[in-house]
């Protein structure tokens, strides 16, 4: 039977050309945005029978292998009554320095000219590259003309070049359906309810809908989701997945469920993506593309580099891909990157999907459409959402890039024309500090067009400096690559701008700070996962379920799944201690709290405990209290500090043994890195005490919240303070049972735990407390 392996022209040419093609310092679409501006300026002016964003689509055949090669021509049109392949990039880069052209677009613009040849059959076939300065506006043009016999040489090159690299993946593909036909789930058998998710999963991705998942901590959730969306691949119900997380440690727990899977015989490509600031090797290499030895002639290794791993590894985590990265002398970040366009699942942070600024760009819309996304953790995403789409910029930032530059002479030609226009800037955000008000502070439901208006040539001149060279000075093109990433990121969000947004301005002395503020995530949420093939929402918290499926953007005929705990009430002594812990309240109640917490110790020797708070400076003022009690040395306390990095987190976890020498009392912060996403089961953790519903902190922005949905028609206190802090609430708690073994004690302190909306949101497992 023969294999057909179906790819779009541009990923095509970019495989076999990279090689060489791509020149340091010569990049084009730097702007997707501004890309399509100018393709549609050089479309608008072609004549009245030109065609534009023409589709194509042709096969080759090589080997074993059929290629059904598919993509979209920019303009065919006729010039000197030759028929004319137009390809249209756009540049800040020098056009002097084109050099008749980049062999990359050359390849791409030949391929459509042949694709076209052969569907059409013309005898020859003129081909040209049309070059646009975005910020001049400048073009430059490159013609050739190519009879049809040797674009289908070319074509057949081409396609023999990718050859070697499609063969190994159709081989693999094979071999990976074969062993998820033949995948047993890897347990001996199914928890309770996890049977139940896991038929839901595969439901939904089969129907190509959406679900989100209700289920308890402690059934396997990770398992659930992971294991029926590898058989749907397997089944050719979808053909690549994301699991999408927010922390390092759930990541940790998807790498585990794949690592087990393929322990039972499971072959596919799986992929963990990295920050780049954490796996980037400036330790040992200068973190510059004109210094760095592993970014320098990266296209030259980058081939070799990518087949080489995915011959020789399956599960590719962090050190496997710093292992390659080293032998191959590529950076390690971006390789990765280019790892993941060819792995079947992709463990990465929700940014990489839903963040306008740092998605996988290059996933075609066919990748998508059998494409699952799995959201772990779900309910962190609605505040990541907000983040995401939203943007801020500070007067400071423009205002030390203008004094800068005034520094530069003529020898940087960008330097008037930076300093012109980050004055300009700089001049609207004094004006704006003037009209603030006594307070400081404007609100306004527009977006401030004035100053996006000043911010998009200075974008323009700015990426061109930095394209040309910069000042040669390594500090100040620094700054004036924070400025133009700030400036971009404001001006890409506005785009997005509308009702569920308001613009604010804070002004503290000379600084102003300028926001367009995401209200309401769930539009820009819907619209990114709406390409894909299936979204899968989980986590153990999403309560109220009717918050989330709003807040995170549900279609009305996605599935909604609820599972109960499966666990016994034995394993769980809940005790309430209805004490107010609001801010009045506190230096009174401080002290029962200690005493509680003392009774604690005493009741569970050689035992863990870990006490969460609603902030640092409270935790701090319980933490005093306690070490004044007497007796209070029959525990070893420890305290969570704030700012901890990776190496502190890890050791600050890994000091949780069973049956210590002494009752472990670790205090820490509610909504902070160790109250979600932890696992401590068994007597690794014996007991939690949470302080307090969690409330977020009253301020301008919750404030605004509310605000807005009220006026929508919803419970504004609920929707900005209520439903958030009590999701705190339940992963804090939600650390003490996570087997079927796991026994404990969960002190829960705050009246409010009595009183609605709050009761209602407690799990129906905490209802049967006993108050002390």
């Amino acid at each position: 039977m023969t294999t057909t392996i179906r790819i779009s022209v541009r990923p095509l040419v970019e495989y076999v050309y990279r090689s060489g093609s791509i020149r340091p310092g010569f990049r084009t679409n730097a702007s997707m945005q501004e890309g399509t501006r100018i393709h549609q300026r050089v479309q608008k002016a072609y004549a009245e029978e030109d065609l534009k964003e023409i589709v194509l689509e042709t096969e080759l055949r090589h080997g074993e292998l059929t290629y059904v090669i598919e993509g979209r021509c920019d303009g065919l049109i006729r010039l000197e009554g030759q028929l004319t392949v137009d390809e249209i990039k756009s540049t800040a880069g020098n056009l002097d320095e084109l050099d008749g052209g980049l062999e990359v677009h050359w390849a791409q613009a030949m391929m459509y000219a042949y694709m076209y040849a052969a569907q059409h059959e013309e005898p020859r076939m003129q081909v040209q590259l049309t070059y646009v300065h975005s910020v001049t506006g400048e073009e430059r043009r490159f013609r050739r003309m190519a009879e049809r016999q040797e674009l289908e040489q070319f074509a057949a090159e081409v396609i023999a070049g990718y050859a070697p690299y499609a063969e190994m993946i159709a081989a693999y593909e094979a071999e990976r359906d074969v062993s998820v036909r033949e995948l047993p789930f890897p347990f001996r058998k199914y928890r309770e309810g996890q049977r139940k998710l896991a038929g839901a999963v595969y439901k939904t991705i089969r129907e190509g809908q959406g679900l989100m998942a209700k289920a308890p901590t402690g059934i396997g959730k990770t398992m659930s989701v992971l294991f029926p969306t590898v058989k749907a691949i397997g089944e050719g119900e979808a053909s690549r997945l994301f699991y999408l997380t927010a922390r390092t440690t759930t990541r940790v727990a998807a790498e585990e469920a794949f690592a087990r899977m393929q322990a039972e015989g499971l072959k596919m490509h799986v992929i963990s993506l990295t920050a780049k600031d954490k796996i980037c090797f400036k330790d040992e290499e200068a973190c510059d593309t004109g210094q760095c030895g592993m970014c320098e002639g990266y296209y030259d290794r980058i081939n070799g580099a990518v087949l080489d791993m995915l011959e020789h590894e399956t599960l590719m985590t962090r050190p496997v891909i710093e292992q390659y990265a080293r032998k191959h002398r590529v950076c390690p970040f971006e390789f990765s990157l280019d790892a993941a366009y060819a792995a079947d699942a992709v463990i990465c942070d929700y940014n990489y999907i839903f963040d306008p600024r740092i998605s996988l760009k290059r996933m075609l819309e066919e990748q998508k459409r059998k494409t699952v996304l799995l959201v772990d953790e779900a309910h962190n995403l609605v505040d990541r959402g907000r983040m995401m789409f939203s943007a801020e910029l500070e007067k400071a930032v423009f205002l030390d890039v203008k004094r800068e530059f005034q520094t530069l002479g003529s020898h940087v030609p960008a330097a008037k024309a930076i300093v012109d226009y980050t004055g300009a800037i700089d001049k609207y955000l004094i004006t704006l500090r003037k009209n603030g008000g006594d307070e400081g502070k404007i609100i306004q439901q527009e977006a401030p067009e004035e100053l996006i208006e000043r911010l998009e040539p200075f974008i323009m001149v700015a990426e061109q400096c930095l394209v040309e060279g910069g000042s040669g000075n390594a500090e100040m093109d620094q700054l004036l690559l924070d400025a133009y990433f700030t400036a971009q990121n404001f001006v890409r969000i506005a785009k997005l701008y509308d009702e569920r947004f308001i613009t604010y301005a804070e002004c503290v002395r000379s600084e102003v700070r300028v926001k367009l503020f995401c209200l309401d995530p769930s539009q820009q949420l819907r619209q990114t996962a709406k390409g894909f093939r299936s979204t899968i929402h989980f986590s153990a918290t999403l309560s109220p379920l009717r918050y989330y499926r709003d807040m995170l953007g549900a279609e009305e005929e996605d599935y909604t799944l609820q599972i109960p705990s499966p666990f016994n009430r034995e394993q769980l002594d809940v005790r309430l201690m209805p004490l107010s812990v609001r801010y009045k309240d506190r230096e009174r109640t401080k002290r029962p709290i200690a005493e509680m917490l003392q009774q604690l110790v005493s009741e569970w020797p050689r035992s863990n405990l870990l006490v969460f708070f609603p902030s640092y400076p409270y935790m701090r003022e319980v933490y005093e209290a306690y070490a004044q009690l007497p007796g209070a040395g029959d525990a070893d306390t420890v305290m969570q500090e704030q700012g901890m990095n990776e190496q502190e987190r890890e050791q600050f976890l890994a000091a949780f043994q069973p049956h210590p020498e002494r009752t472990r009392l670790v205090f820490a912060v509610m909504g902070g890195v160790f109250s979600e996403g932890v696992d401590l089961p068994g007597d690794r953790l014996n007991g939690v005490v949470v302080v307090g519903a969690g409330l977020p902190q009253i301020g301008l922005e919750n404030n605004v919240l509310k605000d807005y949905f009220d006026k929508s028609g919803r419970n504004g206190f609920n929707y900005a303070y209520v439903f958030p802090g009590m999701n705190k609430v339940l992963q804090a708690g939600g650390r003490l049972i996570r087997t079927e073994e796991d026994k404990g004690v969960l002190v829960l302190v705050d009246d409010r735990f009595t009183q609605e909306p709050y009761r209602s949101l407690l799990p129906e497992e905490w209802l049967d407390y006993r108050r002390i």
